[in-house]
């Protein structure tokens, strides 16, 4: 497994702390991109270092947060070779990695608890890509630039 790459914004700062613990206690390498503190902040500014660093395949996969989990999501997916995913719960995390290929598991920091959100970090970890049929799908998903 490649270094994993994780962020957060002030309102996902407390769930990401629980997240550097669940990987440090498998042994797990990782990069925090920020933030730091619980200090309020701008979410784009870490979700677009995070998205980058998978884009380029330095880092693989990534775990985001924020409050609700949609802001950063949304930001992540502006970026072309980002599948982020929005898992409030192990299913959707399952069905994510499965039939999406997700390489980004977003969270809802004021929404999970932290068993939760270990459940759903322990099913997006597990879940392997279905391939197939799926993959024309991800093949459809990035914009193709018009001439």
């Amino acid at each position: 497994m490649k270094t994993i790459g994780i962020c957060s914004d002030h309102a996902g700062f407390e769930l990401k702390e629980h997240v550097r613990s669940w990987l440090e206690a498998k042994g797990w390498a990782y990069k925090d991109f920020g933030t730091y503190s619980t200090e309020s902040c701008d979410y784009p500014d870490f979700a677009h270092a995070l998205a980058e660093a998978v884009e380029s395949g330095e880092f693989y996969p990534g775990i985001a947060i924020c409050g609700s989990g949609e802001g950063i999501s949304m930001t992540l997916n502006k970026h072309q070779g980002i599948r982020a995913a929005l898992c409030w719960k192990a299913e959707i995390a399952h069905l994510a990695r499965q039939h999406n290929d997700a390489n980004v598991l977003a969270m809802p920091g004021r929404f999970i608890s932290t068993e939760e959100a270990d459940m759903i970090m322990t099913e997006f970890f597990k879940t392997p890509f279905e391939g197939g049929r799926h993959q024309k799908r991800i093949d459809k998903i990035p914009l193709q630039k018009k001439d």
